[in-house]
């Protein structure tokens, strides 16, 4: 016989828990504080210098930035696809999607290192100006946060591999999404800060 307070229980909505550890949160928020002092400084100092900075502003490859924005937002995408992959108990599926991840922050890696070629044999270097000083900082910062999202999609995948994420626990594979998405995310506000507003 079922009960009032079975029904309760029955009709009750799923419990929603954040995904991944909470240490990763707690990083998380340490690194967009970072940025976010970064994006604030620069914010200051165009203010100060706003007809060096559209000038310098020029000189940047929009198409290369765009095409980046792209590979980044597709790789949040792949991963995204990871976990509700490991959430249905379908490793293949999971292990791919990662891969996929994987290389479209290497095509990201590869287009930054184009731009970098491009801008120091130019002679441009951080010493030139304001602007490429904080153009080159702030973007290689985001290079370095690219780099060690990969080394965590790295590991998930040979983790996943051994089909360690599953719908009975991807706390692992969520925490290293959630990172990833961290560094889209960045890059979605660092893009039109440096590369496009006037």
């Amino acid at each position: 016989m079922t009960t009032a307070t079975d029904t309760l229980v029955l009709n009750s909505p799923p419990e929603r828990h954040l995904p991944g550890d909470l240490a990763i949160w707690f990083f998380i928020l340490a690194e967009m504080l970072a940025f976010a002092v970064f994006f604030a400084s620069y914010a200051f100092a165009r203010a100060g210098h706003v007809e060096l900075f559209n000038l310098s502003q020029e000189t940047l490859n929009r198409n290369a930035g765009a095409l980046n924005t792209v590979l980044l937002i597709t790789g949040s995408w792949f991963v995204v696809l990871a976990v509700q992959a490991a959430h249905r108990d379908e490793q293949r599926a999971v292990s791919r999607n990662i891969a996929f991840g994987f290389l479209c922050g290497a095509g990201f890696l590869i287009v930054k290192i184009f731009e970098y070629a491009a801008k120091f044999g130019a002679g441009i270097s951080m010493s030139t100006n304001t602007f490429y000083m904080f153009y080159i900082s702030l973007t290689f910062f985001h290079f370095m946060h690219v780099i060690l999202g990969m080394v965590i999609l790295s590991v998930l995948w040979f983790q996943s591999r051994k089909g360690a994420y599953t719908s009975k626990g991807a706390n692992g594979l969520e925490s290293g999404a959630a990172y990833w998405h961290m560094v889209d995310l960045l890059w979605i506000i660092l893009f039109p800060l440096v590369y496009v507003m006037r």
